[in-house]
Formats: C-alpha cells, sequence, structure tokens
C-alpha cells in the first residue's frame, strides 16, 4: 500500500528521527505540548523509549536527522541523551551526516552539560529563550532570567557548537514594537545560524488561554501583531537572516564556492515536516508520518511506559490520507514556505494541473498582493503570510 502511493519523494529520501522527552521542571501556560513536571518517572520512561527503538528497528529507512525535543531534553543528563543517541545509531540507520538536534531551556542547562551533549553526538542546539526582556518572561512564566539565556547561548558558542538555533515569542501582552526589536537585537547580537519568531498564540486547554477567556490580561490588537511581523522580517532581513519558512530564518553564509546560501543553517528536520517526507516519532504523544499512512502515540507517560512494558507499541491511533487530503496538506505546508509550492512536482504528485484547477483562485490573490506566481512556484508574498491561513483555505 505504501509503495503505491502518490509520492513526491524518491524511495532513497532519507527520513527524520523525532524523540519526545516529556518532562518540564515547570509547565508555561501558553504551551499545549504534552509534558509532566514528575521527574520521578525518568528512569521508568528511558526503559521504555529504548524498548519502542527496539520495536521499531525493522524499519528500512535512512535518517539523516534525528531531533530530541519536548519538553525540556534539557532536564536530562549527559549519560541519558548519550544512551538516547547510542540506541539511535544501534536501531535505525542514521548517516554519518546527521543533523542531531537537542531541545534546551536555559533555565536547565550548564556550560558542563552543553560540553557533554556534544560529546554524545549532538551538533545542533535548539535553545528556547522566547525573551531577553524580564517583563515578557515573567508573564511567559520561563524559568531563566535574561541574564541566564545570554549566559547559556555564550556557553553553547564555547562549547564548539556550530549550529546554534534561539527561539523568541513575539506577540505577548504589554510588548511593544520597540521592545520587540530590542529582543531580536539581543538575538542577532550572538549570530545564532538560526532563529524562529513565534506569534504567541493562546490554545485551548492551556492556562492562558482560560486566563484569557477570564480577562486577566488583554491580547494585544491584531495590527499591531502584524506590524511585529513586518518588524521581524526587515529586521532579520537587514541582519543576513533569510526567511524560509514563515516562523523561520536561516543565517546566510558565503560557501566555498563564494556563494551566499542558507542551506546549511536551515534545520534540515522541520523541513522534513514542511515537505511531507516521511518521519518516525517516537516518546509520548509523538507523530509519525510515512506517506499516506500518520500514526501517533499515547499522551501519557504512563500509559506509554505501561503499553511497551507488555511488548505493545504505544500508540494511540492512525488514519490513512485519501488524496485530497494530501493535496491540502501539500498546498497548506508549501504556502507556509518562502519558496512556495513547487508547481511541476504538485502536478507530477497528484496527476493535476496546479494552474488550470486554481486559476480564479490565484488571479484574485495575485491582485490583492498577497500571493505571487511564476512559471513553477506559487509562494506566499510577505503581505500574504500574515493571512495564510484564511488563503489555504481558499484552494479547497
Amino acid at each position: 500500500m505504501l509503495q503505491n502511493s502518490p509520492c513526491l519523494i524518491s524511495d532513497s529520501q532519507p527520513a527524520g528521527l523525532y524523540i519526545h522527552i516529556p518532562f518540564c521542571l515547570r509547565k508555561c501556560p501558553y504551551c499545549d505540548f504534552y509534558s509532566i513536571t514528575d521527574l520521578s518517572l525518568q528512569t521508568a520512561f528511558l526503559d521504555a523509549l529504548a524498548s519502542e527503538m527496539n520495536m521499531t528497528r525493522e524499519l528500512d529507512n535512512e535518517f539523516d536527522t534525528l531531533y530530541i525535543g519536548g519538553g525540556t531534553p534539557s532536564v536530562l543528563d549527559i549519560k541519558p541523551v548519550d544512551n538516547i543517541i547510542k540506541t539511535a545509531h544501534q536501531c535505525f540507520n542514521i548517516l554519518s551526516n546527521a543533523e542531531i538536534t537537542l531541545e534546551v531551556n536555559p533555565g536547565t542547562v550548564t556550560l558542563e552539560q552543553l560540553k557533554g551533549y556534544r560529546r554524545t553526538g549532538v551538533n545542533r542546539i535548539n535553545m528556547g529563550v522566547q525573551s531577553f526582556n524580564s517583563a515578557n518572561l515573567d508573564f511567559l512564566e520561563r524559568i531563566h532570567s535574561a541574564k541566564e539565556a545570554q549566559m547559556a547561548l555564550k556557553w553553547a558558542q564555547k562549547s564548539g557548537y556550530e549550529n546554534i538555533g534561539l527561539d523568541l515569542i513575539y506577540g505577548i501582552p504589554g510588548q511593544t514594537t520597540s521592545s520587540w526589536l530590542k529582543d531580536l537585537h539581543s538575538a542577532v547580537e550572538f549570530h545564532p545560524q538560526h532563529l524562529s519568531c513565534y506569534m504567541l498564540s493562546f490554545e485551548p486547554g492551556t492556562p492562558m488561554h482560560k486566563d484569557l477567556q477570564n480577562r486577566v490580561f488583554n491580547p494585544l490588537p491584531e495590527y499591531l501583531v502584524c506590524e511585529f511581523f513586518e518588524t521581524t522580517q526587515s529586521f532579520l532581513n537587514a541582519n543576513g537572516y533569510v526567511q524560509y519558512e514563515i516562523s523561520n530564518f536561516a543565517l546566510e553564509v558565503i560557501d566555498q564556492s563564494g556563494i551566499k546560501s542558507t542551506q546549511s543553517n536551515i534545520s534540515r528536520h522541520n523541513m522534513k515536516y514542511w515537505n511531507c517526507f516521511p518521519y518516525i516519532g517516537l516518546g509520548p504523544s509523538a507523530h509519525s508520518f510515512i506517506e499516506p499512512q500518520r500514526f501517533w502515540n499515547h499522551s501519557n507517560v504512563k500509559k506509554y511506559i505501561q503499553e511497551l512494558s507488555t511488548g505493545r507499541l504505544p500508540r494511540a491511533g492512525k488514519e490513512s490520507l485519501s488524496q485530497e487530503q494530501l493535496m491540502i496538506e501539500a498546498v497548506y505546508l508549501g504556502l507556509r514556505q518562502a519558496k512556495g509550492i513547487v508547481v511541476d512536482a504538485f502536478n507530477k504528485k497528484f496527476g493535476v494541473n496546479f494552474k488550470a484547477m486554481f486559476t480564479g483562485v490565484i488571479t484574485d490573490l495575485e491582485e490583492k498582493g498577497l500571493v505571487k506566481m511564476s512559471q513553477n512556484r506559487c509562494a506566499l508574498t510577505s503581505k500574504g503570510m500574515l493571512y495564510l491561513d484564511s488563503i489555504a483555505v481558499m484552494f479547497i
């Protein structure tokens, strides 16, 4: 069934491996990723994770990315991270040039840890700074200070990492364009290879969403959040960062042939998601995708441990995507990227004529300055990126 599915990728396209570490010292009120604060389950979880890897090892995919996310993976000491990476190498065909990312929180990491993680094979650090502003950090209930974030970034550089990603959040109540620009200034002073700038969202079920409903605070007006987005684009572009996805920017470097490129600094792992490439997710709540099938694990550490202790994979559900669903995802994920939808690849994959299918929609959006259509690309303009969700719906 998988072999006969329409597929943008060749059989040789390497897959991505994601491992979810479900522990946090404290839950951030805006975060809807699955995690718990009971660290006493660490040992049992790590044993279960090793079991899941061993039970999934028959996959014949090659992997060129390994991403350890969370939660807060940096609550784990060096040895557990080393064991995870070693087991992953034993169970999966991870290529020698693989991008191996570890997410870290500035409040849970030391210089020695960062040096130790590098020895385990981690070659990319993604640091959840979120802000260098004390008031913003207090509102987000982060466990670190601005000074600790700056120190952790210096430690990462001192430890020899040449691929450092930094996460920031904008649209925080009380934030101004001026204070957001200060955050961006502080970030680029460290010359990170990658910057992710996320708009604060109030996800249903989170404490922050409840506070919003109870009017504990007032959200920023939409026009101001749009202004932040445009400020981010212009400031980072002026400082050598190229936007390759709505929230993601890679530092442009001059390669060996003298050509400017961002290729070495993009998140290779996240590109798996945006291009519908195969990926396997391990750990509680982790999702996997091998076209056309998607499957996911229980969002409960105890249930996860229990299932694996009885020799069962901790699957909570699965679905097989129809041709139409795959097409909708390809449109939405393609529009998220600055390069847009590659028309020839889309036509080949789905056996359709993209331009003929959407000629009315494209013409309308081009006239409004929201989409730019070239011979082989359909991409959002900078203005269009502000309206991704409502534009994507027009293609359905």
